[in-house]
């Protein structure tokens, strides 16, 4: 089967929640990967319950009729931390934090993070042998998912973009293999202009 998973657009940073909404940009970055996965085939659609995610999906599954499945185990490492700061502003603002964070000080617990995220997406996987499912969710998710099908230590060692669309093979023998990670042509506006024509 082949695993379909698309980074959250960009949300609004807040200081009372680790769970916000999609800013204005992040509606629109939404509406663009929908357009761009609108021909794929997608037989199922799942998201994380973080609103972020949930709001991402919706673009695509109200245009192509899916139901939103919603997976606990593709929820983001900071969903317990009480505020939201994107890690691209955290760099910006503070890089000797970022350095910090990245390197796993400050970091949750990223190997029993590694072992939720591989646990959900394998019961996704079971579950759609065959199939081609699309699974909105997080830049932590798609760092220790990757890392786990390259045979890595559990890491977040590459900024998945917003709306970004990673590719793997699942085969029914247990072999996973990356086919594309950073997809983001959607986001370019001469690609938008031609969806739209």
């Amino acid at each position: 089967m082949e695993l379909i998973l698309i980074r959250h657009g960009l949300p609004v940073r807040s200081a009372d929640t680790a769970d916000p909404p999609l800013s204005p940009e992040g509606h629109e970055q939404a509406r663009r990967v929908a357009r761009w996965l609108a021909h794929e085939g997608i037989d199922a659609v799942y998201s994380s319950p973080m609103v972020r995610a949930v709001q991402t999906a919706e673009p695509f599954v109200a245009a192509h009729g899916h139901e939103l499945g919603l997976h606990p185990g593709v929820v983001e490492f900071d969903r317990d931390s009480g505020s939201y700061v994107p890690l691209e502003v955290l760099k910006e603002e503070d890089y000797e934090a970022w350095k910090a964070f990245v390197a796993g000080g400050g970091a949750p617990d990223i190997a029993a993070f590694q072992k939720l995220v591989v646990a959900a997406l394998e019961e996704i996987i079971a579950a759609n042998q065959g199939r081609r499912v699309a699974v909105y969710c997080h830049g932590g998710v798609i760092n220790v998912w990757t890392a786990h099908v390259l045979g890595m230590p559990p890491r977040l060692f590459f900024e998945p973009g917003y709306t970004s669309v990673h590719r793997y093979l699942c085969a029914r023998s247990g072999e996973r293999n990356v086919v594309a990670l950073n997809e983001r042509a959607h986001l370019l506006d001469r690609w938008a202009a031609l969806a739209e024509a």
